[in-house]
C-alpha cells in the first residue's frame, strides 16, 4: 500500500462518523485528522459506550453528543458527506442478552433510521457499515475453518449483539439494492489496542459494562496480580486485530470497497485464549497465573477466525502488526493510563456490588 497516495485520498474530504467517542471510532478520527488533509469530521456519539475525552480537540472536528435515533440528530445531518463510517452499537454480547430491548435500539435500530436518511444523499461517495465476525462464524469447539465473506449465515446466534450486527446487512442489502447506496459492509474481527476503556460511558446492567473485551479485561488483571478468568479452559479462539489496523481497513473500504460487498477485516491468525492469556501473563509479569472457570452457557462461538483473501485481493489491505506487539504496545498504553481508567470502573461500583 502506497501510504501517501492512499491519505491523499482523503484530502478535503467531509467525514461523518456514527459512534465516533468510541474505542475504534477515537482511533479512526484520530488517524484521519493526523494522516489526511480533512476538511471536516462530524461525530454523532451518544456517549453510551465511550467517554468524550477520547475525542481529540480540533478545529476540524464537530462533535454532536446524541443518538442518531433522535429525529433532531438525525434530521440535522446535510448532503455534505464524501463518507460515512457507521461504528456505533451497543456494546458486547452479555449487556444485549440482559437488555435485547436497549441493543434494538441503540443498533439495529440506528442502522435502519441512519440508512433511512441517507438514501435522498447524492454526495455520498460511499458508506462503511461495521458489522461482525462473530454473526457468521460457524458455532464449533472442533477445529475452525478460516470464515470467508460468503460463508453461511447461522440461523442460531448466541446473543440480540450478534443478531443486530448481522440485520444490519440486511438492511444494507436493502438500501443498496432498493436505493442504490454506496454501502460496503466491514465484518470487524476481535479489535483491541489503545484507547479501549475498561467501564467509559453508561451502566449497562451487566459486569460486562465494566468487563468488556477480553484484551483490555486481561492486561487490566494482569498489571495488578490477579489470575486471568479462563472460561472453558481457555479453548476457545478468536482472530485478533490490532486498532491501528482497523482503522486503515475501514478507510480502504470507503475508498477501495465495491458498493453492496462485505470484507473481513482481521489477521487472518487464530489465537486461543489460552495462548492470549499467557501471552498477557508473560507481558505484564503477572505471577497470579489462570483461574479456570466453567463454559459461559450462552457462549457457543467456540474457535473461529477469518479469511483476509478478499480483503487483500480487492482493498489492498493486509493486516502486519503481529499479536505480541500488539499486546506490548496496548500494555504500555494501559499503564500510562491506568488512573483514568480505574476513575472509569469507579463509576459503576456501586452497581457492581449490588449484583453480589
Amino acid at each position: 500500500m502506497n501510504e501517501i497516495k492512499f491519505y491523499t485520498n482523503y484530502d478535503d474530504a467531509s467525514i461523518l462518523i456514527i459512534g465516533g467517542a468510541g474505542f475504534v471510532g477515537s482511533n479512526l478520527v484520530k488517524t484521519l485528522i493526523s494522516g489526511c488533509k480533512i476538511k471536516k469530521i462530524t461525530i454523532v456519539d451518544n456517549l453510551l459506550s465511550s467517554e468524550r475525552i477520547s475525542v481529540p480537540k480540533h478545529q476540524k472536528i464537530e462533535f454532536v453528543e446524541g443518538s442518531i435515533t433522535d429525529f433532531r440528530v438525525l434530521s440535522n445531518l446535510r448532503d455534505e458527506y464524501d463518507y460515512v463510517f457507521h461504528l456505533a452499537t451497543f456494546h458486547g454480547n452479555q449487556n444485549s442478552i440482559y437488555d435485547p430491548i436497549r441493543d434494538h435500539n441503540n443498533n439495529a435500530l440506528t442502522t435502519l433510521m441512519l440508512f433511512e436518511r441517507l438514501k435522498t444523499f447524492k454526495n455520498t461517495r460511499k458508506i462503511v457499515y461495521s458489522s461482525a465476525g462473530c454473526s457468521v462464524a460457524k458455532k464449533t469447539f472442533e477445529n475452525a475453518i478460516a470464515t470467508t465473506e460468503d460463508s453461511p449465515i447461522e440461523i442460531f446466534q448466541d446473543s440480540p449483539y450478534s443478531i443486530s450486527k448481522i440485520i444490519g446487512e440486511f438492511y444494507a442489502n436493502f438500501y443498496f439494492k432498493q436505493h442504490s447506496l454506496p454501502i460496503v459492509r466491514a465484518r470487524f474481527q476481535n479489535v483491541y489496542g489503545p484507547g479501549e476503556i475498561l467501564g467509559a460511558g453508561d451502566w449497562r446492567g451487566t459486569y460486562a459494562t465494566v468487563w468488556r473485551n477480553v484484551i483490555p479485561t486481561f492486561i487490566y488483571k494482569a498489571i495488578n496480580g490477579v489470575p486471568l478468568p479462563l472460561e472453558n479452559k481457555g479453548r476457545a479462539s478468536r482472530d485478533f486485530i490490532f486498532v491501528e489496523e482497523i482503522c486503515k481497513g475501514l478507510m480502504c473500504c470507503a475508498i477501495s470497497g465495491n458498493a453492496g460487498e462485505v470484507y473481513n477485516l482481521g489477521s487472518g491468525v487464530e489465537t486461543s485464549i489460552f495462548e492470549l492469556a499467557s501471552i498477557i501473563n508473560e507481558y505484564t509479569g503477572n505471577r497470579s497465573g489462570i483461574e479456570f472457570l466453567p463454559k459461559r452457557k450462552w457462549d457457543n462461538s467456540g474457535k473461529r477466525f477469518a479469511s483476509t483473501e478478499k480483503a487483500e485481493r480487492e482493498l489492498g489491505f493486509k493486516s502486519n502488526i503481529p499479536l505480541k506487539e500488539g499486546i506490548k504496545i496496548t500494555v504500555d498504553w494501559t499503564k500510562q493510563n491506568i488512573a483514568f481508567i480505574e476513575r472509569c470502573i469507579r463509576k459503576h461500583d456501586e452497581h457492581m456490588i449490588a449484583l453480589n
